[in-house]
């Protein structure tokens, strides 16, 4: 029992500003909602050092965005009318790094197979899809989907969304993106997103190769009066590995 309050408490701390993770039945699909952004492509440059130190000089990845002014005035709007009529201390600074910390800790509990510890961080209905997904896929694809936290090398937002159930329970929905390095066993020619980077750490004789993945996480929360303010995962997507 220990094990598994142990994740949740430690988000909790994490997510100290939007709230710690739990299980929320999931609302119909059919509400208004913000239209869909249009996927963000990173321009990647330079290698990466996020490895074991080593001599010689470490370089960095750097991933620059070009975002659509409509699209980031769209999003901002959203969050204003969040503050305005849901939650008047919703930052999406403390919110983005809250999803950064849950994102690296649920993609390494995936890869662990470990979804027992995802019952407070995770709906149902998406651990039951997972555990069917999970169990067929290859080693070195499992291995692809966690994310160390300085592995992360970009965080944006995706499609953000108010809307209301037929109870007239009000919920706030955030799709979170993250471009992410792994060392894993994967092809160079995985279809996709997914780019191949050779970092040096020193010299020409000394590389490691790592891949640049995309996954997509939305979290969700109930503001209906005297709901908790907890936010839960809803959606998880890692293109081209969990399919």
């Amino acid at each position: 029992m220990a094990l598994r309050a142990a994740p949740a408490r430690w988000l909790w701390r994490a997510l100290a500003a939007p709230g710690a993770f739990r299980v929320l039945p999931p609302p119909p699909r059919a509400a208004a909602s913000a239209p869909a952004l249009p996927p963000a492509r990173p321009l990647c440059t330079g290698t990466g050092g996020h490895g074991p130190e080593r001599e010689g000089p470490r370089r960095r990845v750097l991933v620059v965005r070009v975002t659509s002014p409509l699209a980031w005035l769209r999003t901002r709007f959203y969050y204003l009318l969040i503050r305005l009529y849901f939650d008047q201390e919703f930052s999406v600074e403390e919110f983005t790094r809250g999803a950064k910390q849950a994102f690296s800790v649920v993609s390494k509990l995936l890869s662990q197979r470990k979804l027992d510890l995802l019952d407070e961080l995770v709906s149902a209905e998406v651990l039951q899809v997972l555990k069917e997904k999970l169990s067929l896929l290859p080693d070195n694809h499992r291995d692809a989907l966690a994310a160390d936290i300085d592995a992360i090398m970009y965080t944006t937002e995706g499609d953000v969304r108010i809307y209301y159930d037929d109870d007239g329970r009000k919920f706030v929905s955030i799709l979170m993106r993250f471009w992410y390095l792994n060392g894993a066993n994967l092809p160079d020619e995985v279809p996709g997103e997914t780019k191949v980077f050779q970092i040096v750490f020193g010299d020409e004789s000394t590389k490691e190769k790592r891949h640049l993945l995309t996954a997509n996480y939305e979290f969700q929360r109930e503001f209906t009066e005297g709901a908790k303010p907890d936010w839960t995962i809803t959606r998880i997507e890692h293109p081209r590995l969990l399919e």
